[in-house]
């Protein structure tokens, strides 16, 4: 039997791949330190819980419309408006089952195949996969560490071809946590629009920035960028509410239409329970991310304090999401044990068989001179991994 070409090409996370061993190591009674995890360690807050079980006790367990339920719709309508001074009408917002799920969606709608989708790196390593998978072609282009990780236009024009069909950017960026300015934005909306773009914005982690800096959304800047622009949300990073798989995309009305066609035929709507919870969450109050991005910052802070005092090692302070991007181009070609580390996927592989330290190689992320690291998990078990880590630098030869 001959296999699917396209789906044999496509590579499984290597996020979860460490996750998993590091769980299973766990399992089998080993301390492990796990700094993979792309998700917040607190608890779905009460008033969200507490609206999925009012819905389940009140039998709101059917089908509802594919592309979301219309309260959801007019609620991130308003969120979208008020937080990011963009005007969107329900008909251009489909609510899917997670982020992923609504990138997926977009980049089917929007491309042909060999369209070319430009992918600033160091980037999300979904991303590319998923533009495989809607039979477009990821260009990579990659932001240098003297550029805080942000690609600039001149970068951006050499990748662009007359096949370039779209720019993907993610801002705050997983793996960097770096966050694009205003005038940066601003610059990439000109370049979209005198090229006939589409511009992919991510926005997962817009609500997690930290200190003076602040989240734009491009499609804010005029008429040309925003009818241009999908934006891509979701309630999973910011709520702590990644296994209720709601995300969301707002996108101009024809753009939106196939993506509900495409989704009604892939999956149907999104849970029931989890929409009237993401509801919940979205229009209530807001004062349980301030909590969250305060314990956030705190580790932040500590956790690249840490970093900046190790050996070989370096990193830029994350302005948002909770990832510190590490540098270890100086520890490549020293020893461990008497093996010598040629990228970051051996220096994670040893650190996690010698240390019980999960963390992600970066090689997936366009980068195998970097490795990740997630503050999205206790700071006792901050302050033991960083410990083992140093332990492990210290050993190098």
């Amino acid at each position: 039997m001959i296999l699917s070409s396209k789906a044999l090409d496509i590579k499984p996370s290597s996020t979860l791949a460490i996750t998993a061993k590091a769980k299973q190591m766990k399992a089998d009674g080993i301390d492990v330190v796990g700094f993979g995890a792309g998700e917040p360690d607190f608890d779905t807050p009460d008033h969200i819980k507490e609206a999925a079980i009012k819905a389940m006790n009140e039998g709101f367990t059917k089908y509802t419309p594919a592309s979301g339920i219309l309260p959801l719709k007019e609620a991130i309508c308003k969120k979208l408006q008020d937080d990011n001074n963009v005007s969107y009408k329900p008909n251009q917002i489909v609510v899917s089952n997670g982020a992923k799920h609504s990138l997926t969606n977009t980049f089917m709608a929007i491309l042909n195949p060999s369209d070319e989708v430009i992918i600033p790196g160091p980037f999300w390593l979904s991303y590319v996969q998923m533009v495989k998978i809607a039979d477009g072609v990821p260009v990579v282009v990659k932001a240098s560490k003297e550029n805080n990780y942000k690609v600039t236009i001149d970068e951006l024009k050499k990748a662009l071809t007359d096949k370039t069909k779209a720019i993907l950017i993610n801002s705050p960026s997983n793996p960097t946590g770096m966050i694009y300015t205003e005038e940066e934005l601003r610059a990439i909306a000109d370049f979209a629009v005198s090229n006939d773009l589409f511009v992919v914005a991510d926005e997962i982690y817009e609500k997690l920035i930290y200190g003076d800096e602040k989240h734009v959304s491009i499609a804010s800047f005029n008429e040309e960028i925003y009818k241009r622009t999908i934006i891509i949300n979701g309630v999973s990073k910011t709520y702590a509410m990644t296994g209720w798989r709601i995300g969301y995309a707002a996108a101009p009305a024809e753009i939106a239409k196939i993506m509900g066609n495409v989704q009604s035929h892939a999956s149907s709507n999104p849970n029931s329970l989890a929409q009237k919870a993401a509801l919940a969450a979205i229009s209530g109050s807001q004062e349980c991310v301030d909590v969250m991005k305060t314990e956030f910052n705190k580790r932040r802070n500590y956790m690249y304090d840490r970093i900046s005092k190790m050996s070989y090692i370096s990193a830029i302070k994350p302005q948002g999401a909770f990832y510190l991007f590490v540098d270890l181009a100086d520890v490549l070609g020293k020893t461990y044990n008497n093996e010598v580390i040629e990228d970051a996927n051996v220096f994670a592989k040893l650190l996690l068989d010698n240390e019980s330290v999960a963390v992600v190689p970066c090689t997936d992320f366009g980068y195998n001179t970097h490795f990740r690291l997630s503050y999205a998990i206790a700071m006792e078990n901050i302050e033991k991994g960083l410990d083992r880590i140093e332990r492990f630098l210290e050993n190098l030869k």
